[in-house]
């Protein structure tokens, strides 16, 4: 098990938006307590409450942070309830949040480690709002384990594990592999929970979603303007969009909308293009 050795570099992801203060407030609490923190805004897009889909970006994203990082992530529709904050460690990261799902594929992704429940009365922090537990318990927490003010094994007690996120388990089907959309970017692509792993079986493959049968490219310019296409994005999974169009907008398509690969002949045994 890779030890946690902290490096001074805290990420935020949260469902905040960045309209009103709250994440303002947060790096505020931070930097209050740890003046030479690096602070990286991961996202504060996620979908209000979508617990799976924070949790599916935080497990894409950490480990393009060293380690010693400080990851901390608030998608906590029960805060303030008898949910529990945490701190986990594995990898050589140290991931803060509430157990709700939220950390639970990165930390599995990391391998091997520990997790600590919160205890604010131990670590002398004041009660906490019961809405804004990102202010007053996991920020300050995240700043105390950067600045090396605290090991992860000293917030409090110990817990068994985590809470497993509600992200989708991706299904074999009798004609292929059927997962959902995950997240829509800013481009309006259709990020899924299919990876790109699942394309090297050396099967020819269908992407199909709402009925319609995509075309699989290497990269956007290789469909014509407006054409659908499907491809593997930039964190190894499979995205649906088209071409210089809001593929979202085009089908109405949410987060949670079924995508399905459909496993066709070998690769090898069909015709050339």
């Amino acid at each position: 098990m890779t030890q946690y050795k902290p490096n001074g570099i805290i990420t935020l992801l949260t469902d905040f938006g960045c309209r009103d203060p709250f994440v303002g407030v947060m790096k505020g609490v931070i930097l209050t307590r740890f003046r030479d923190a690096v602070i990286v805004d991961l996202t504060h897009s996620i979908d209000a409450q979508d617990i799976a889909q924070g949790s599916f970006w935080l497990e894409k994203s950490f480990g393009w942070f060293p380690q010693g990082t400080v990851h901390v992530a608030v998608v906590d529709p029960a805060v303030g309830t008898a949910r529990a904050a945490v701190v986990a460690t594995a990898g050589g990261h140290c991931f803060v949040g509430p157990d709700n799902g939220l950390l639970a594929p990165a930390v599995d992704t990391a391998g091997a480690g520990e997790v600590h429940e919160i205890d604010v009365e131990r670590l002398g922090l004041p009660r906490p709002c019961d809405t804004f537990h990102g202010r007053d318990v996991f920020a300050p927490v995240g700043a105390l384990l950067a600045g090396g003010h605290t090991q992860p094994s000293s917030v409090g007690p110990p817990r068994a594990g985590l809470i497993a996120s509600p992200l989708p388990r991706v299904q074999r089907t009798p004609t292929g592999v059927l997962g959902s959309v995950v997240a829509i970017d800013h481009f309006g692509n259709l990020v899924t929970n299919l990876d790109e792993n699942l394309l090297k079986t050396g099967r020819a493959v269908d992407v199909c979603i709402m009925g319609k049968s995509l075309p699989l490219r290497r990269t956007f310019m290789d469909a014509e303007r407006g054409e659908w296409l499907a491809l593997v994005g930039s964190f190894g999974t499979i995205e649906l969009a088209v071409r210089e169009g809001h593929a979202a907008s085009v089908l109405g398509v949410r987060p949670g909308t079924p995508v399905e690969l459909i496993m066709g002949r070998s690769a090898s045994s069909m015709p050339p293009p």
